[in-house]
């Protein structure tokens, strides 16, 4: 039986590309925004399941916010209404979105079903369509 100890060594020796993979078996699709340049700015994940949509947006690995809202919300990158939000080092952030349930990713109970996806807005450009 493994102690808390234990649990938190084996939870840290995880990499983040271990944890950006477990958020893409979970269904979170990633773009990579890019400057005029061309280079990228960051790393943008987004999952759209039940009523919420849950997006994680990496600036840098000590730079992450991660997001749950309504699945009705416009602009998932400055939304109206968070239903949950988290910041800081990337370790911390995305342990803390792996370990978010979803059972209680239901607003309400007449909350519609959203989804999504990524659309191509130019070269090294995406949007989020959210689904009528």
């Amino acid at each position: 039986m493994m102690s808390s100890t234990d649990t938190a060594r084996a939870r840290d020796s995880r990499t983040i590309d271990d944890r950006l993979q477990d958020l893409i078996t979970r269904g979170y699709q990633f773009v990579h925004p890019r400057d005029a340049k061309g280079a990228v700015i960051a790393v943008v994940g987004v999952r759209a399941h039940d009523a919420v949509i849950d997006v994680v947006r990496l600036n840098a690995e000590d730079d992450v916010v991660a997001t749950r809202m309504p699945g009705d919300e416009d602009d998932i990158l400055a939304p109206r209404t968070v239903l949950w939000r988290t910041s800081g080092a990337a370790g911390a952030v995305l342990d803390e979105l792996l370990a978010l349930p979803d059972d209680e990713a239901t607003p309400g109970e007449n909350a519609p079903k959203r989804g999504g996806c990524w659309v191509a807005t130019g070269a090294g450009r995406a949007t989020w369509l959210a689904a009528s």
